[in-house]
């Protein structure tokens, strides 16, 4: 795990394996961003000119490492681009020192101590510093012989010092306080998407969830096989029918007490995503161990939530099951007698994910919570609309769909608002079901929305988050991003927890 401090110290005397600066392109070439001045001084004013001599832009992403100046405890500088300087009386926003931070982290895995001299005019600041360079020094290797070498040269950066903050200050103590709390969870999830599926199913996600419960003193219930036959879950264990492994639905809450707000998470968990009969072709199945990162996140929120004792309730639900082909599965043209009641014909069944979470909604919905919010690597529609880095959002009420694509966009998500157009819900009619999992082929994640909208409760606000895109990034690490689980929708649903806790959401 790596270490985070908060440091007054001067950048020449500490005892580090880089200087950490940021640069940006200005009006005039490129500038040395603020925080860095001792470092620029040391140098004459001539840093600007030596990174340009090295091709250096400041575009974001970009890195580049010189000697220190003479004097200097740390033997390199590493200057991290900041994109393009604000205007003046602006600041750097938050989304780009997070970027920054994680580049720098990344491109120092294997050093022991590095320190941020990037700008922090408050402790918001240092706040977003703190959590891009900790999501940044990610790394999963638990399946690599290297990661259990402690010499590894790959291991993440293992200690970061922020210079320019105040460590005695309350709001700079409880900034860094939140970024650990939360990059812990959120990095929590990544491991869980990028555990092997052979490693994680239903059953042992669960055994994680009860000993994350045990030690943060959270409530847990673990629905197995035998009570979702006798509470009529259907729709779970339909998905899960195929498969050696049983699902689970796993109830996971957070009190703040009685008479609070209270928010009701509701995750997809596919352990594994076979397709079922309507099995997925070569190359669609090979990264399908990331179909439970909507799980992952509820569940990471779920935990930091009470982490950072929230003023708010929040209750998780991780619908879990793994879906595979045998004898025993769920065939194209049964019909699921799901919780709600409601009678489900299953056209398709690759697309099972909205049928765990109807069942995982409908439950929810008899808590009557302040609002419902699913989250779902759902479909693949999605992918294709909005691309890889943005999730979609769906809602019942425009207003709060609008409010989390504003809180999205605050914690540095990429989402988009989606429509729920009323004339595709015809497309589900069944003529031996109440619906069809499946309904018109353009348009389909806006169709996955509407089939769930059907399974919230009366008079809930509701919203739903496809994940498709983001959840799993198959490229390059980017930013604070690395490549493979991501935890995405974590950071968005820990802040409207945050927003509702204060009373910005109603």
């Amino acid at each position: 795990m790596t270490a985070l401090t908060l440091s007054t110290a001067a950048a020449a005397g500490l005892r580090a394996d880089a200087i950490v600066v940021g640069i940006a392109k200005g009006a005039a070439g490129l500038v040395v961003a603020p925080g860095a001045e001792a470092v620029d001084k040391a140098y004459d004013g001539n840093l600007a000119s030596v990174l340009e001599t090295l091709g250096a832009t400041g575009a974001e992403g970009e890195a580049t490492k010189v000697p220190a100046p003479s004097g200097f405890k740390a033997p390199v500088v590493l200057a991290v681009g900041l994109g393009s300087e604000p205007e003046k009386d602006e600041i750097y926003e938050a989304e780009a020192l997070r970027r920054a931070a994680g580049v720098a982290s990344r491109t120092l895995s294997g050093a022991k101590k590095a320190a941020f001299a990037l700008p922090v005019q408050d402790a918001e600041d240092a706040g977003a510093i703190a959590e891009g360079a900790l999501l940044g020094a990610y790394s999963f290797d638990a399946y690599k012989e290297s990661g259990k070498d402690p010499k590894n040269a790959k291991a993440p950066l293992a200690e970061i010092a922020i210079l320019g903050g105040k460590p005695r200050d309350k709001a700079y103590k409880a900034e860094i306080e939140r970024a650990l709390a939360l990059t812990e969870e959120l990095n929590r999830a990544r491991d869980l998407v990028n555990t092997p599926p052979n490693d994680l199913n239903p059953e042992s996600f669960a055994a994680v969830a009860t000993a994350a419960a045990k030690e943060h003193g959270l409530k847990i219930q673990v629905l197995d096989v035998k009570a979702l036959e006798k509470g009529g879950y259907g729709g779970i264990l339909g998905v899960g029918a195929g498969s050696a492994s049983g699902p689970r639905l796993v109830k996971i809450s957070y009190s703040a007490g009685r008479g609070k707000k209270h928010l009701a998470f509701v995750g997809k968990g596919i352990t594994y995503d076979s397709g079922g009969i309507s099995l997925k072709p070569a190359g669609h199945n090979e990264t399908m161990k990331c179909d439970m990162a909507g799980a992952a996140a509820v569940f990471a929120a779920v935990v930091a939530a009470a982490r950072l004792k929230l003023d708010v309730n929040v209750t998780g639900w991780l619908a879990l099951a793994e879906n595979m082909p045998s004898g025993s599965a769920t065939r194209p043209g049964d019909v699921l007698r799901m919780y709600s009641g409601k009678t489900v014909e299953v056209l398709n069944t690759d697309a099972e994910g909205r049928l765990v979470l109807a069942d995982a909604i409908a439950k929810a919905s008899e808590e009557t919570p302040d609002a419902i919010v699913d989250v779902a690597t759902l479909t693949g529609a999605m992918v294709l609309a909005l691309g890889n880095r943005t999730f979609g959002i769906m809602a019942n009420d425009d207003a709060f769909r609008t409010s989390i694509h504003e809180v999205a966009e605050e914690v540095g998500e990429p989402a988009w608002p989606m429509p729920l157009p009323a004339h595709l819900v015809k497309g589900m009619d069944s003529p031996t079901a109440d619906i069809a999992n499946m309904g018109e082929r353009m348009g389909g994640g806006l169709v996955a929305g509407l089939f769930l909208k059907e399974f919230v409760g009366e008079g809930i606000t509701w919203a739903h988050l496809d994940i498709a895109g983001p959840a799993f990034n198959e490229g390059g690490p980017f930013g604070y991003t690395p490549k493979g689980g991501t935890g995405s929708a974590v950071r968005t649903l820990v802040r409207l927890a945050e927003r509702t806790a204060a009373g910005d959401l109603g």
